[in-house]
């Protein structure tokens, strides 16, 4: 394929999901936002108003880098974990791969509308932050970098899940039994800093605390983890599920019926 043909390819695919996100916004963009309006409401206000300030910051500001970061990293991945697997059941994959497009313009297409809808959510739902508490911006750089390439590495972890799944059930596991409860347990709601030094080391084996530390850092300039720490786990992990993406293609595992 010339550049030009790849281009419009690519932008037919990120095109497709977007008029898809938009037009079931109910489903795509609505639930994540009036989730997280919860967590603000009980979590900062409620539960927030008594706690003491965590490093010089009222609870629900500390919250609020890492809601945001939790919305993107869900709606990333289950963005492309369910487009992926059911384009799958339909067949429309296989018409995708019978295409000239090379195999690493696929996988741009399908992460690209994860990282699209990810965005979305987490610029609604920090939106809504804004009517909970105010937030200042420290670095806008490390504030973008750290969330796309967070979206980017959740998507690609996505199409993963998506190639493994044997039914629509199997897309819900790895959300639900691994996702979920290292989200929880990745410095959202809490610094570790407040823990003994053996669960400190302990939740630095858990990759998302520094997602969101590196967000955090962007809009109030302090993080848990060295920052160029931080970046380095989101790159390596970014590498390691780009080679496995890549492998599944070549390989026809899990892609190709």
């Amino acid at each position: 394929m010339t550049p030009q043909k790849q281009l419009t390819a690519y932008y037919t695919m990120v095109r497709n999901d977007f008029v898809r996100i938009v037009r079931i916004w109910s489903q795509t963009l609505l639930p994540p936002v009036v989730t997280t309006s919860l967590y603000f409401i009980v979590f900062g206000t409620f539960i927030g108003s008594q706690l003491a300030p965590i490093h010089g910051l009222r609870y629900i500001q500390f919250i609020v880098p890492g809601l945001i970061m939790m919305s993107v990293i869900t709606s990333s991945y289950m963005n492309t974990v369910s487009t992926f697997y059911f384009a799958k059941w339909t067949h429309t994959l296989d018409e995708i791969l019978v295409s000239p497009m090379p195999d690493w313009l696929i996988i741009m297409g399908f992460v690209s509308g994860g990282v699209m809808r990810g965005l979305f959510v987490g610029v609604l739902v920090g939106i809504v932050g804004l009517f909970f508490t105010h937030l200042a911006i420290f670095n806008i750089l490390v504030l973008i970098g750290a969330v796309v390439l967070t979206s980017v590495l959740f998507a690609l972890g996505g199409v993963i899940n998506g190639a493994f799944a044997k039914s629509f059930d199997g897309i819900s596991i790895v959300p639900t039994f691994v996702l979920t409860p290292l989200t929880y347990l990745g410095g959202i709601f809490y610094s570790i800093s407040q823990f003994p030094p053996v669960w400190q080391t302990v939740s630095k084996f858990n990759p998302i605390l520094y997602m969101v530390n590196a967000f955090r850092w962007g809009f109030f300039g302090f993080s848990d983890i060295n920052i160029g720490v931080c970046f380095g786990v989101l790159f390596g992990f970014i590498l390691i599920f780009l080679a496995v993406t890549l492998w599944l293609f070549r390989g026809g595992i899990g892609v190709k019926n």
